[in-house]
C-alpha cells in the first residue's frame, strides 16, 4: 500500500503536459521524441533505465522536469515494470540540478509554476511504488544530488570529478525543509548540518564514507552494477518492501504535502527578492565567461 496522496495526479500538481504527454510512448516504452529523457525497457526483467539527455549539463528545466514526471508516471501505471535505474546519457555529468534560468528574470507565476515540478518530481521519486536506483555517472550537485537521494539506492563512479551534495549556500541560495529532510535521512542530523551550511561536494571516497551513495564502483561498471543491486532488491516480495517503503518515508513526504503551497510562495517570495536575483544574473554571467 503506497502514498497514494503523495504522488497524486499530474493534473492537480499543475504540471504543463501538453504535447510532453507523449514524451515517453505507450506504457512509457519508447524513447522520447524530445530527446531530454531516454526510456529504454528490459519487459523480461521488469527493469526500465531512464537515461537523462538534456544538454549540456541535464539541468532540471520545466521541460526536463515535466517530461521526467510522465516518464515515471507512466512506468508506475505499467505494472511490467518494477524496478528503474536512473542515470545519465552524458558520462560525466548525472545533473546539474536547478536550471537557474528558470529562477531569474521570470515572473513570479513562473517561478511557481516551476517549484511545483520541481516538488512533484521529488514526490514522484520519493514515495514510488518502484526500486528506483541512481547509477551516477557524473557530478551530481543541488538538484541532481537531491534525485540520487530520493532513490533506494546509490552507486556513484570512482572519478574524483563526480562529486555529489547539496551545495545551495554556494550561490546565496537556501536548501528548503524537504531537501534538508531527505539529507538528514539519508547521512544524519549532525553530517547534514554541516554539509548544507558548508555547501560541500563530495568526492566519492568522502561520499561513500558519509553515507551519500551506498557503493563506488569503476566508471565502467556503473550501469552493471546498479543492475545486479536492482536484481537483488527484485527478489523482495513486493508488497513488503513497498509497505516499509511507505512506512520509512511517510512522516518526510507528509511534511512537504501539508506545506506545500506555503513552500511554493516562500520559494517565489525569496526568489523574487532584487539581491537574489542580481546574485543569480552574476553567477550566470559568469558561467557564460566560462564558455567563451
Amino acid at each position: 500500500m503506497a502514498l497514494v496522496a503523495a504522488r497524486g495526479t499530474l493534473l492537480r500538481a499543475g504540471v504543463r503536459l501538453g504535447t510532453e504527454a507523449a514524451a515517453c510512448g505507450r506504457n512509457g516504452t519508447r524513447r522520447s521524441a524530445s530527446h531530454r529523457v531516454l526510456v529504454e525497457p528490459d519487459a523480461a526483467a521488469g527493469i526500465a533505465t531512464i537515461k537523462f539527455k538534456n544538454p549540456p549539463v541535464n539541468s532540471l528545466t520545466l521541460e526536463f522536469l515535466t517530461e521526467l514526471i510522465i516518464c515515471l508516471e507512466k512506468l508506475e501505471n505499467d505494472k511490467t515494470f518494477r524496478g528503474v535505474i536512473l542515470t545519465s546519457n552524458s558520462p560525466g555529468i548525472f545533473s546539474a540540478g536547478l536550471d537557474l534560468r528558470e529562477m531569474c528574470g521570470k515572473n513570479p507565476a513562473h517561478y511557481a509554476e516551476y517549484w511545483r515540478a520541481v516538488q512533484e518530481l521529488w514526490l514522484k521519486l520519493y514515495v514510488s511504488n518502484m526500486i528506483l536506483v541512481a547509477a551516477i555517472n557524473g557530478a551530481s550537485p543541488a538538484g541532481g544530488c537531491l534525485m540520487s537521494l530520493s532513490c533506494d539506492y546509490r552507486v556513484l563512479a570512482d572519478n574524483p570529478r563526480y562529486k555529489v551534495g547539496l551545495n545551495e549556500t554556494l550561490l546565496g541560495i537556501v536548501a528548503p525543509f524537504w531537501f534538508r529532510d531527505t539529507l538528514v535521512n539519508t547521512i544524519g542530523h549532525r553530517a547534514s548540518e554541516r554539509a548544507l551550511q558548508l555547501g560541500l561536494l563530495f568526492p566519492p571516497a568522502e561520499a561513500l564514507q558519509v553515507g551519500m551513495v551506498d557503493q563506488v564502483v569503476p566508471e565502467d561498471q556503473v550501469h552493471s552494477t546498479a543492475l545486479s543491486v536492482i536484481t537483488q532488491w527484485l527478489a523482495i516480495p513486493d508488497h513488503a518492501r513497498q509497505l516499509t517503503k511507505s512506512m520509512m518515508r511517510k512522516a518526510t513526504t507528509d511534511n512537504l504535502i501539508k506545506q506545500r503551497e506555503a513552500d511554493i510562495q516562500n520559494f517565489v517570495s525569496f526568489i523574487s527578492r532584487d539581491s537574489i536575483q542580481k546574485s543569480l544574473q552574476m553567477y550566470i554571467e559568469k558561467l557564460k565567461q566560462k564558455k567563451s
